[in-house]
Order: structure tokens, then sequence, then C-alpha cells
């Protein structure tokens, strides 16, 4: 039987390298299996294998966590969006964008927009830290912009490519292909028909 101490964070004899990021852990995989609505408290310390004190013991409220929470995966964003602009100017635009689309969408990130949605309060806390729009949305296009920007200089999209609006664009298209988090995943033509359309006014005429 495991045995729980009053200063012990986590079951005696196990150890935990970072309490934080186990219960971050916990949360996504709460979050992308069962939904927002049953991401609570109790359901992340459960999936962590922790006791229920553990959380309110690192984090103001569940509120807070959930804002360290997200903003935690928000930075993670910045390796996917190193390699996206490491991609300028190799492969092709359409592949690059299409890639990069399928990785953004297809973690955490569609079940994080309707969860920063819908608790007003969650809501609040981050826009201490990101005063406009929808965190994971918002730093998705932002990526897609510094990526088309970088093509634009190399001459791979038009000069005069909005580069701004096509990002919002292809975020806005890209959510609702894939929101439907209990369905099947779009199938990857769709994906790729999708960015065509809308970068294809701004690729050069080969």
């Amino acid at each position: 039987m495991v045995k729980w101490t009053y200063d012990s964070p986590v079951p005696t004899g196990v150890a935990i390298r970072d309490v934080r990021e186990q219960l971050f852990d916990a949360a996504e995989r709460v979050l992308l299996r069962d939904g927002p609505s049953a991401l609570t408290s109790r359901a992340v310390t459960t999936e962590a294998g922790c006791a229920k004190g553990v959380l309110h013991r690192h984090f103001e409220d569940f509120d807070a966590f959930l804002a360290d929470f997200v903003l935690d995966r928000i930075d993670r964003m910045d390796a996917q969006a190193a390699l996206l602009r490491d991609a300028a100017g190799t492969g092709t635009v359409v592949d690059n964008l299409t890639d990069a689309v399928t990785a953004l969408f297809g973690s955490v990130a569609v079940a994080i927009v309707p969860l920063v949605t819908f608790r007003d309060e969650l809501r609040a806390r981050l826009r201490e830290k990101w005063p406009v729009g929808v965190p994971v949305l918002t730093e998705g296009a932002v990526m897609i912009e510094a990526y088309l920007a970088a093509e634009r200089d190399l001459g791979r999209i038009t000069a005069d490519a909005p580069v701004d609006a096509l990002a919002a664009t292809m975020i806005g298209a890209g959510h609702l292909l894939f929101a439907d988090r209990t369905g099947a995943p779009p199938d990857p033509a769709a994906i790729r028909t999708m960015v065509t359309t809308v970068v294809g006014s701004v690729l050069p005429v080969r």
C-alpha cells in the first residue's frame, strides 16, 4: 500500500522529477481523452497519481493551474515555430504549411481552445500575460506569419503577399477542419486543399 506523508507531494518511494510537469502532463491527458468539461483538480491529481491536495500546494487555485498549463503548452510551440522557419526555402510552401497545420492542430491545441473559451476566470488569468486573442491560435498565427514572411523574403511567394492576413485565415480554416475533437481527424488531402486555397494566389506562377 502506498503511504502518504503530510509534506510529501508524491507517494513515498516514488521519485518525481518535477511535480508541476507531472500535473501538466496529467491535465493534457485528461483534456485530450475526456474533453474540457472533465478537467477538474480531482481528475488531474487522480490521473497524475498524486494526493488531491498536491495541486493546491503548488498553485493558488485551479484556474491559476490551468493558466500556467496553457502558457506552458504555448511555450512548447517555440520549437515547432523554429522548425517551420528553418524550412523556409526548402521543399514547397504548400507542403511545409500542410505539415505545420497538421502538427499544430493535431496537438493539444484544439482542446485548449474550448477550455479557454468557456472558462471566464481562466481567460481573465491569461489576459494578464496574453492581452489579445486565444493564446494557442494567436501563437499559431504568429508562427505561420513568420514563416510566410521568410518565404516572401526569399521570393518564393509574391512580394506583396499579406502574410498577416494569410496566417490568420489559415489558422481559422485549420481550426474549422480540426474542431470536432470526437470525430476522425481530417483527411490529409483536405488539409492540403485548404492550405493551397489560402496561399494559392501568392505563389509565383512557374
